[in-house]
């Protein structure tokens, strides 16, 4: 850029510039071979961004969210307590408005004007880049929960990527499995155009064939911070990471916390010191900020920093309740609501309806006779209307498993998601529930971040988070790109100090939700069956035993975690 005088790039410009053929590129790949990519395909999106010589990375800054909650020492669960920017390919900046944002133009950079207007635009502000290739620096992006986050940080890496596509190229780390999935899928799509190749580095699956896939070096890695250092450690400089010119954290706030301290340190000591790094998230924490007011590293800039400007951190779409319910009958209380759902959510509802035994003429006759089965053929009736798409979260994985045993003998179709399932069980009860097959995903943390699920009606709190920012997170799985949605938070007599410490972090107060008591009483005997049913199957399922074999991991990873914060985790500064 030096010595070269930048002019203005209109679309007239772009067209003709794609027109001419003007933008071909032949690209080498590996070290060992070279392939001929076209890139054209993609020039209406990347050549809105960067003038013909431009190479810069541009970093939006939005983000969206997910993680797993208060056993929180899973294999796929970490933290960084301050990663001091660690910057790639950034031109030294004079001096940084600490209330600078992106301007509102993407494609025409105008040169500055003698007397620029006092505004925070990209074209006017002293000191703000003012080209794509000018915008390498560190960045930390907060905004809305379903905002968009992923192709803010996926965009700019392909468009780097497109120019020289060689091995590992960039880092993904995200805090639980099924957003790296997420992620992976979506670079996949973005990227199909460059012929992209990526790789899932994920716990629950076979190491060696992770190994074999990294050794084909593909462009993107989405990886959680356990697994990839596992791989790290195991094999024989086969593979590593010291080409990588991206990193990414996604859910930037709950990987800045202990537990994923030692994966972090340890990745931050291989990985190479020019890169650029940027971190995404929902929620702003303490961590989080450490970071963005580090003093930089000499030769480096502070990184840019996004900030939501809006007071409130859910979207005004998104209805939230609460319901004041004991702590011995909420079954009852959730049952009735599922079957009972607000009017504004039905036209949601997408599966089918529950099969009816009995519904045959034979089957009529035969219930006949009995006035049990009568009875028990009435109660199936009654709740064959299954539900609006809905997520429940919890905060313990045996409670999920409780609840899903206790609403599939209730005949509601649902699902569960946690950390004590295998990988293939986690990302076959996202596939049904995406599919509509079931309509209740009982879930724990490892689903409240980051998953874009379509058309999710109905979200609801069956434990109240312990941590405040975690409500955002788990509410931010429906009301999502404009749409509306609803959340439903049960508030028992132990949960009142929770709620208020939500309400001042969100920025807005809760609506009481009441329920009819008598018609939900009506129930009370069929739900309570359906409890001891359910506890019966937990037991039979050997539940207690996973549940031993979790306790373990997580006291070796506490040791771990304090090894790793005794040693001042001096390596993430």
């Amino acid at each position: 850029m030096a010595g070269s005088k930048k002019h203005a790039l209109t679309i007239d410009d772009l067209m003709r510039m794609q027109e001419d053929g003007h933008r071909r590129k032949r690209l080498r790949t590996d070290d060992s071979d070279e392939e001929e990519v076209d890139v054209r395909s993609i020039a209406s999106e990347v050549e809105q961004q960067m003038s013909d010589d431009e190479r810069g990375s541009g970093s939006s800054s939005e983000s969206e969210d997910e993680s797993e909650s208060s056993e929180h020492l899973s294999e796929d669960d970490g933290e960084e307590e301050s990663i001091h920017n660690h910057a790639l390919l950034a031109p030294p900046a004079e001096d940084e408005d600490a209330d600078s944002r992106f301007g509102s133009s993407r494609i025409t950079f105008k040169p500055r004007a003698a007397n620029p207007p006092a505004s925070n635009t990209l074209q006017s502000a002293k000191g703000l880049p003012t080209s794509f290739e000018s915008m390498g620096r560190d960045c930390i992006g907060n905004a809305k929960t379903g905002s968009g986050k992923t192709i803010a940080f996926a965009l700019p890496i392909l468009q780097k990527l497109s120019l020289d596509p060689y091995g590992i190229f960039a880092l993904v780390l995200t805090p639980t499995r099924e957003l790296a999935f997420q992620i992976a899928e979506q670079f996949a799509v973005l990227g199909a155009p460059l012929n992209l190749r990526t790789a899932v580095v994920v716990g629950g699956i076979d190491m060696m064939a992770q190994a074999l896939e990294l050794g084909n070096r593909p462009h993107v890695v989405v990886a959680t911070p356990g697994r990839i250092v596992d791989l790290l450690k195991s094999t024989s400089g086969e593979w590593d990471l010291s080409r990588i010119k991206f990193l990414v954290l996604d859910e930037a706030d709950r990987l800045l916390t202990p537990s994923f301290a030692p994966e972090l340190s340890y990745l931050f000591n291989i990985l190479p010191k020019e890169r650029q790094t940027c971190l995404f998230t929902a929620t702003l924490t303490d961590a989080v900020e450490r970071v963005a007011d580090a003093p930089p590293r000499p030769g480096k800039q502070k990184p840019f920093v996004h900030r939501m400007t809006a007071k409130i951190e859910t979207v005004e779409t998104l209805k939230q309740y609460y319901i004041l319910v004991p702590s011995h009958v909420r079954e009852a209380y959730l049952y009735y609501f599922l079957c009972n759902p607000p009017e504004s959510t039905h036209h949601l509802r997408r599966a089918p309806p529950e099969p009816v035994k009995g519904s045959k003429k034979g089957a009529k006759a035969k219930s006949k006779s009995s006035k049990k089965s009568s009875k028990k053929a009435s109660e199936e009736d009654d709740v064959v209307q299954q539900p609006p798409p809905t997520i429940i979260f919890c905060t313990r994985p045996r409670t999920a498993a409780y609840l899903t045993h206790l609403l599939q003998t209730l005949h509601i179709r649902a699902t569960a998601l946690h950390s004590r399932l295998t990988q293939r069980e986690r990302l076959s009860s996202l596939q049904l529930f995406r599919a509509s097959v079931v309509p209740v995903l009982v879930s724990t943390d490892v689903g409240a971040r980051g998953l874009d699920i379509e058309d999710v009606a109905i979200v609801v709190n069956w434990d109240i988070p312990g941590e405040p920012e975690e409500y955002t997170h788990r509410v931010g799985r429906t009301a999502r790109a404009g749409k509306g949605g609803l959340s439903l938070s049960f508030v028992t007599e132990r949960d009142e100090e929770r709620v208020l410490k939500v309400e001042e972090r969100i920025g807005t107060k809760l609506v009481e939700l009441e329920l009819p008591e008598e018609k939900v009483l009506e129930k009370l005997n069929a739900v309570a069956t359906a409890k001891r049913l359910a506890n019966m199957e937990l037991h039979d399922s050997d539940f207690g035993k996973r549940e031993e074999i979790h306790k373990i991991k997580r006291a070796k990873r506490a040791a771990d975690v304090q090894e790793a914060s005794a040693a001042g985790l001096t390596a993430l500064q």
